[in-house]
């Protein structure tokens, strides 16, 4: 699994600001960051991904909420595994 910067998820999204990327995490339309530093952050490639692909098939925002809230319950899942 890869860790995106934010350039490279706004590359993914077709975003051109980060704050794009803010708003849709606060929408809850884009999972929140895992930290990668003391002050850094990133995304899993694979969310970024599956992310993108639901806007391409024309999902629904509610769509894309539950698939994002989907995606934070498989770090949970992830998470536990590793421990």
């Amino acid at each position: 699994m890869l860790i995106l910067r934010l350039p490279e998820v706004k590359r993914v999204l077709g975003h051109r600001a980060d704050a794009s990327v803010y708003n849709a995490i606060r929408a809850g339309l884009f999972t929140t960051g895992v930290a990668i530093g003391q002050r850094a952050k990133g995304w899993p490639d694979y969310e970024t991904q599956a992310i993108a692909s639901a806007r391409v098939a024309g999902k629904s925002d509610d769509e894309i909420r539950d698939l994002v809230k989907a995606l934070h319950d498989k770090r949970l899942v992830l998470a536990q595994e590793g421990a």
